[in-house]
């Protein structure tokens, strides 16, 4: 698979779900190998990169637990979790599991993880651009933070949102 893999049509999205058509950006080599292992390496020690997270989320097959890192982004006192590189296999056991945990070094925090539809996704969008841009923008086609309400509009059926609501 290329690392630019896309996916479109309904295969994979959830039927009258959020993001009609399901995109899945595959990582290189070294993030796939180096930079995301190295991110959530430091996490699980204690020392998150630029606020990252370690996002636990049960397999929607396996039942296991499978971990990856993430960047949770506040906007408006509200926590979210974007996928930037589209429906990815977290998105996927997210939306089947409806909750997580966020974890950093021996700290974890059980959530509720509730998908936003794409016209409530924009602020969200705009504020994760603003903030990742240097590590997320090429996922967005040339889409950037200080685009229009429209543009990013456009782009939120790519990009998966969730609303992160504390279990504890």
């Amino acid at each position: 698979m290329s690392r630019r893999a896309v996916l479109s049509g309904a295969s994979g999205a959830r039927e009258g779900g959020a993001g009609a058509s399901a995109r899945y950006l595959a990582p290189g080599w070294f993030t796939a190998r180096v930079f995301n292992p190295a991110v959530a390496l430091l996490t699980r020690r204690g020392l998150p990169l630029a606020g990252s997270r370690v996002l636990a989320v049960r397999g929607r097959s396996s039942g296991e637990w499978r971990t990856t890192p993430v960047n949770p982004l506040e906007v408006g006192g509200v926590r979210h979790l974007v996928a930037p590189r589209g429906t990815t296999q977290w998105v996927r056991n997210l939306r089947a599991a409806e909750q997580g945990e966020l974890r950093v070094g021996r700290r974890s925090e059980a959530f509720r993880a509730v998908e936003l539809p794409d016209a409530d996704k924009v602020p969200v969008l705009r504020e994760y651009l603003r903030r990742w841009a240097w590590e997320v923008g090429a996922f967005f086609d040339g889409v950037g933070a200080g685009a229009s309400d429209e543009e990013l509009l456009a782009a939120a059926p790519k990009h998966p949102v969730f609303r992160i609501e504390p279990l504890r």
